[in-house]
């Protein structure tokens, strides 16, 4: 801290010197002023005549330890009356009868300040000039000793500073020490304590550090028990198709006909639950993505057609694509992350269908917002229902419904969370409808 310390102390000393030159200057211009005062006033006429009588007064006035050289000039016109003839005469013209002059000038070799002023006299033709002028010793020697008293002072506080610096630094710091450790003393190979600090009282300048910790601590806390929640469903729903999958694998080895078909169907179980898991992962995390990048969801929503039309047919599900204008139905946005979304809701929208039933994907614009809606000709969702139906591994209808994870609306909801659009889940009378709402992120 010593260098930010010197720079102020270094223009302080810049301030202060030009403050106490122009403090001397203008000191010693009044007294030498007062002398030049003194002397007008004795310039008289008498009979024609200009006349004078030095006081002795006026050159004390000027008398000093460092024994400045005094000059003196009066002159009448340019003719010289009395005192130094090569003193710097001034331009007559300029000179004002009210207030004198003052100016630096160097006179035999010597810097001089000069004071000087006019007197009109009557009857006399030419203006008188008066003049008196000091060398600058004295000036220098007093800004020199006021300039090293600043000096001197500056470095005596700097000297105190320096001192004091560092028990003030330790004593300033120590709530910051006693939140290290309080922080410190978490460091356990233990699980992880991510409740918020009890540090007790703490200055207002630590507060917020001490709340954006706590928040941080939360928000930490929370992740880690998504993450714990989420571990343990995934490895609860994985155990299912595993489980099926050593059966079945028995029963291959004992010759069973079914047994290769029943390995098929898990693993595919298996291979769909991995999918929509890794899918969710990347949903919710913010920040690891790619750049957005424009998406033609018309586009999108032939692409999921073309992935879904083997299931769609299987099902005896129709499959329609309606685009209620001409669009353009542009979006920005992560493209794997949008086409998984509509991908699980056609796959919801057939796997919770009935037989000779149908699946609709809708594309509409409204306003500057375009809605992608889905809607099958199924059972539907009660009202009361819908909320849990968007949580993670919830399956509404247990084991006697279709297969599957309860993953598929999870899925879709933190992709619109992460993309900022609105989710809704309605009537389509029969059946559910889905809609996506893209608006603050879409392009006309």
């Amino acid at each position: 801290m010593v260098g930010p310390l010197a720079i102020p102390a270094l223009v302080l000393g810049l301030i202060g010197w030009v403050l106490i030159s122009d403090v001397v200057r203008r000191t010693n211009d009044r007294v030498l002023g007062g002398a030049l005062g003194a002397i007008a006033e004795t310039v008289q006429v008498e009979r024609g005549e200009v006349t004078l009588d030095l006081p002795p007064a006026a050159f004390g006035m000027l008398e000093n330890t460092e024994r400045d050289n005094v000059y003196y000039r009066i002159a009448v016109g340019p003719a010289l009356l009395t005192g130094y003839a090569d003193l710097p005469a001034p331009d007559i013209a300029t000179l004002s009868a009210e207030e004198p002059r003052f100016r630096f000038a160097q006179f035999r070799g010597q810097p001089v300040r000069i004071a000087e002023i006019r007197r009109d006299l009557p009857q006399v033709g030419a203006p008188v000039v008066v003049q008196v002028a000091e060398t600058l010793e004295n000036r220098r020697n007093l800004r020199d000793r006021l300039v090293g008293a600043l000096l001197i002072g500056e470095f005596v506080l700097i000297g105190i500073v320096l001192l004091l610096i560092r028990p003030a630094l330790g004593w300033s710091l120590r709530p910051l020490a006693d939140l290290r450790r309080v922080i410190e003393a978490r460091d356990t190979r233990a699980a992880p304590d991510l409740s918020p600090l009890r540090t007790g009282p703490l200055p207002s300048e630590l507060r917020p550090l001490s709340r954006s910790f706590d928040r941080l601590l939360g928000r930490l806390d929370d992740a880690t028990t998504g993450m714990r929640r989420f571990t343990a469903d995934a490895s609860h729903q994985m155990r299912t198709p595993l489980s099926v999958l050593k059966v079945q694998v028995a029963l291959a080895r004992r010759g069973s006909a079914e047994a290769l078909h029943e390995i098929e169907e898990a693993t595919d179980r298996l291979e769909r639950l991995l999918t929509q898991l890794l899918t969710l992962a990347r949903a919710d995390e913010a920040g690891v993505l790619p750049p957005d990048h424009e998406i033609d969801l018309k586009e999108l929503s032939q692409a999921v057609i073309s992935r879904r039309i083997r299931q769609a047919i299987e099902a005896d599900v129709e499959l329609h694509l309606d685009c209620r204008d001409d669009g353009p139905f542009r979006i920005m946005g992560h493209r794997t992350l949008v086409f998984e979304m509509l991908s699980n809701l056609v796959d919801n929208a057939i796997r919770y269908n009935r037989r000779g039933g149908a699946a609709r994907i809708e594309l509409s614009t409204d306003r500057g917002a375009i809605r992608l809606a889905v809607s099958d000709t199924g059972p539907g969702i009660p009202a009361e229902a819908r909320e849990l139906a968007i949580s993670r591994f919830a399956r509404l209808q247990g084991e006697q419904g279709p297969t599957g994870s309860g993953l598929g609306l999870a899925i879709v909801r933190a992709t619109v969370e992460r993309m900022g659009a609105d989710l809704e889940l309605g009537d389509a009378a029969p059946g559910l409808r889905v809609t996506v709402t893209f608006g603050s992120r879409a392009e006309e």
